[in-house]
């Protein structure tokens, strides 16, 4: 009887939006037969202000192996800071405690490259997930960093993986494997539009509007102002509404106590939804509106027109679904009022996203069962 060696990935959740991009590829290894997962949830998932998304992590059947609490409140630059020291400081014990083979992260948060910097320095590959793409804030500052620590890249596009390349990434980490939260999304098993537009009240002939801001962390004085300005032209519109919270990087409080008191019968607030819910929204939604990456990577695989509000996703590869405007209230219902014509729609039919094709994770997997791991990968180098 053969003996098969296995492998122990370590994830890393801290937010709802990396767990989009984890839990496809959580889900293969589950069934693979050279590879097992544990599961470290940390940060936004704990806090009950943000939905205490934990919940749905356990409901949708992973174990999570360890919780790591580590969000100081106040959601200021310097308690981000700190919160990041915390992570850290504890996670470097998870990795002596659950001695994983490789360690998986997702994305651009402060607590993926924390997770980076403790696995490079105890000697454990790191594989990185939607690795090399741009963004406009700190988050895009730290998607890059988290590079130099990565011994693995997964990138979603061309795009992404050439500006590995330019960084000064060797060649033979690199892999263009597409965006795994794409994967579930389109999936049919997915799709409970009928649920949402019970749940919601909403009617489905009608406009929808999804609108997800966070907080730009470089300019975290004009938050409120900034909200402010969104809410009021969704005001001024009048159309069918669903707000989901913010993350809470520093600015998110002011902007979750403007929701809060944003009051209409057209308007539905939620903390947090489920992916499945999340993906049913995309598909009833009549335009996403905000700085969610959401509708620069998700949108376009349902042909959702997306306004992109600010800078937080400046430089970011995006498909022609995307009206990129200021925070100017005029520009906002003007792109919006744009974004629901007949003809802006028509333009979108048949259009290709360009973070995929829905079957990254199958790639991801086969890379982290099969990748050699040796002192090639583990001791980097680079290209320059």
């Amino acid at each position: 009887m053969l003996n098969i060696v296995t492998r122990k990935v370590l994830a890393i959740t801290g937010s709802r939006g990396e767990w989009g991009y984890l839990r496809p590829v959580l889900r293969k290894i589950e069934t693979h037969e050279r590879l097992t997962c544990s599961l470290v949830v940390t940060n936004m998932h704990l806090l009950p202000e943000f939905g205490a998304s934990l919940r749905e992590i356990m409901r949708d059947g992973f174990r999570v192996d360890q919780k790591i609490f580590m969000a100081l409140d106040g959601y200021t630059n310097g308690s981000m800071s700190k919160s990041l020291g915390i992570f850290l400081s504890s996670f470097s014990d998870t990795l002596e405690l659950l001695q994983p083979d490789i360690i998986l992260l997702a994305g651009d948060r402060g607590e993926q490259l924390m997770a980076a910097i403790a696995g490079a320095h105890c000697n454990i590959p790191v594989a990185h997930i939607q690795a090399g793409e741009a963004s406009g804030n700190i988050d895009g500052i730290t998607r890059h960093a988290i590079a130099r620590y990565a011994h693995i890249h997964f990138a979603a596009n061309k795009d992404a993986a050439d500006r590995l390349l330019r960084s000064g990434e060797e060649e033979f980490r690199i892999f263009t494997v597409g965006a795994p939260q794409l994967d579930e999304l389109l999936s049919p098993d997915y799709d409970a539009t009928k649920d949402v537009a019970a749940l919601l009240n909403f009617d489905l002939n009608e406009p929808i509007v999804l609108m997800i801001q966070h907080p730009v962390t470089e300019q975290v004085r004009f938050a409120d102002q900034q909200i402010t300005t969104t809410l009021s032209a969704l005001a001024e519109l009048r159309f069918q509404t669903i707000i989901i919270y913010p993350n809470n990087d520093a600015g998110s409080t002011v902007i979750r106590q403007q929701i809060d008191s944003f009051r209409g019968p057209w308007l539905r607030v939620e903390r947090n939804v489920s992916r499945r819910f999340y993906a049913s929204l995309l598909r009833v939604a009549s335009v996403i509106v905000g700085n969610s990456s959401s509708g620069i990577l998700e949108a376009p695989s349902f042909e959702l027109p997306c306004v992109n509000i600010g800078r937080r996703q400046q430089g970011r590869l995006h498909g022609t679904n995307v009206i990129n405007v200021s925070h100017d209230k005029q520009a906002i219902i003007e792109a919006v009022r744009t974004a629901l014509s007949p003809e802006f729609r028509q333009s979108l039919h048949d259009m290709e996203n360009p973070y995929g094709d829905g079957h990254a994770s199958e790639r991801i997997i086969d890379i982290l069962a099969n990748c050699v791991i040796d002192e090639k990968l583990l001791f980097k180098g680079m290209s320059y």
